[in-house]
């Protein structure tokens, strides 16, 4: 009897893990492996390549039959090629893992357990630990500082052992789960910041919607970090940094807020380029805040963008910030402990 070809296709899984790789060497084979590992098997893993030449995405790719593999011809960035790998996703879930990330065996599994306790939420973040101490955090979600600054809460701090799930500003892009008909229907990442701090404006658009983001401590990844781009004080790291952290602020801040925290931004622009002076590295920051000026255009239509989507205020989103300044200053844990929805 004939088959119906419908029914030939395989089953949508539950995790849809999209990696981006761009020269990442030997460590896309340790993560890739992590992947393989989850105690979850319900998942898919996309592989996208932007235009490496070091040939570690085709020689982990090769002879994997689970991994969905996608190289680009050009560099797209990372935000542009999250999408794209978002688009070909077929889970409910979108998985985000960095190339130099790997996780623990439980880690979707975490996730997924995080999603099903916690109905309401649509986007969760992971407690990332250094790959070379784990002893130390790479991260316990991101933070958005009243001065208009993203940080990952934590960088290189000792690990406080946090227990239960917390609320988050927003979850860092090496290692999150986000329900993917939303992040599509919001547009994904916003491809004009190519890479850095996407996640956190995505993060900024969650909050403006009244979404929250929750951290998950039990879904741990250890993370190098900017392996692919020459550490966190690169040329490359520091000016897409520097433009995009500006952009971010003019596009996302609502009305009242942006010109109550304009003179915090400026002062803490003016002391964190004072420190890049003291270091010799300000050539970086200057291009990248001489580039976010000239595109300011751009800033302005994205912001018009933004806050036709906005449901909450600048009140409302002035509790999701951290106030004090010692927060930034020190990259503070900044995290407020959650409680489960009641189940019927």
């Amino acid at each position: 009897m004939a088959r119906d070809g419908a029914n030939d296709k395989p089953p949508s899984p539950r995790v849809s893990v999209v990696v981006v790789a761009y020269e990442s060497g030997p460590l896309l084979g340790d993560c890739l492996s992590a992947l393989r590992a989850q105690t979850t098997r319900d998942l898919e893993i996309i592989l996208i390549d932007n235009a490496s030449r070091d040939g570690a995405a085709e020689a982990a790719a090769r002879g994997a039959p689970d991994v969905t593999f996608i190289a680009n011809a050009e560099n797209l960035g990372f935000a542009a090629a999250v999408n794209q790998g978002a688009r070909l996703a077929r889970g409910r879930w979108l998985a985000l893992l960095n190339p130099d990330a790997f996780p623990q065996a439980n880690w979707l599994e975490a996730l997924l357990a995080a999603a099903a306790t916690y109905p309401e939420v649509q986007c969760f973040a992971s407690r990332q630990l250094m790959a070379e101490d784990p002893g130390r955090l790479d991260g316990l979600g991101d933070v958005m500082s009243a001065a208009g600054f993203g940080f990952r809460g934590g960088y290189g701090q000792p690990d406080p052992g946090l227990a239960g799930p917390a609320w988050v500003f927003s979850a860092c892009g090496g290692a999150m789960m986000i329900d993917r008909e939303l992040f599509l229907g919001m547009g994904g990442f916003d491809e004009r910041l190519f890479c850095y701090c996407e996640d956190v404006d995505l993060g900024y658009r969650l909050q403006l919607q009244g979404r929250r983001t929750l951290l998950v401590p039990a879904a741990v990844v250890r993370h190098v970090g900017s392996a692919s781009s020459g550490g966190p004080r690169s040329d490359f790291a520091t000016f897409h940094g520097t433009r995009n952290r500006l952009w971010i602020y003019l596009k996302n801040t609502p009305p009242l807020l942006l010109w109550l925290t304009l003179p915090l931004h400026l002062l803490a622009t003016a002391v964190l380029f004072s420190r890049h002076h003291a270091r010799g590295e300000l050539a970086a920051p200057w291009r990248g805040f001489v580039a976010a000026l000239k595109g300011l255009p751009l800033a302005l239509q994205a912001r018009r963008e933004s806050q036709r989507q906005r449901r909450v205020g600048s009140w409302g989103l002035a509790r999701e910030l951290a106030w004090d300044p010692r927060a930034l200053l020190r990259r503070a844990v900044v995290v407020k402990p959650a409680r489960a929805a009641p189940t019927r």
